[in-house]
């Protein structure tokens, strides 16, 4: 099956703060061995991300390809790697079509495994630009507390988007030991 992760605060730290060099981008503990245990199951693994960082200035895509490098290194050494990483480098008032929400980072991703959709893939994200994106291409909606994840959850149960269609997770590890040991997701009531 193909997971759909976004990054900053699913797979590192994120605190709201742009990350701007390879120093500052540091795994949340514990998945990066989650994201090697889904890869040993079998499973394919994409990244979506906006990265608008890139298009203000704070960073180049240098340093970008230097994050996912140290990113790919880390999984390498734990038996998994990513198949495939979509990002987004433009600024918000670019209008440009594949930031999060909208779904060209997705589409990006179908394209690139030769899918007809991604109808049956599982899209996990820490905020709702992830989750409506993943929504809008068929994909199951997971999200994870990390990053910004408790805030989206809140404003979830305010907002639904339909809520009761999104699986939550404490962290990336949580989803994958729920994910590898048995049927389905559980969805929130």
């Amino acid at each position: 099956m193909l997971i759909i992760l976004d990054r900053d605060g699913v797979i590192n730290e994120y605190d709201g703060n742009y990350i701007c060099s390879v120093d500052e981008w540091q795994p949340i503990p514990g998945s990066i061995e989650a994201v090697a245990r889904l890869c040993k199951a079998g499973h394919r693994i994409a990244i979506a991300t906006n990265q608008s960082g890139i298009g203000r200035g704070y960073y180049s895509t240098d340093v970008l390809s230097a994050m996912h490098e140290k990113l790919e290194s880390l999984l390498e050494a734990q038996g998994g790697s990513i198949s495939f990483i979509a990002y987004c480098p433009h600024h918000p008032d670019d209008g440009c079509r594949c930031r999060k929400p909208l779904t060209g980072l997705l589409k990006q991703i179908r394209d690139h495994f030769r899918l007809d959709g991604l109808k049956g893939a599982v899209m996990v994200g820490d905020s709702r630009k992830d989750l409506e994106a993943g929504l809008a291409e068929g994909c199951q909606p997971v999200l994870v507390r990390t990053g910004n994840g408790e805030d989206t959850e809140h404003h979830l149960k305010a907002r639904p988007i339909p809520y009761a269609s999104v699986a939550i997770y404490d962290n990336l590890s949580a989803f994958a030991d729920a994910f590898l040991s048995g049927p389905g997701l559980v969805k929130n009531k």
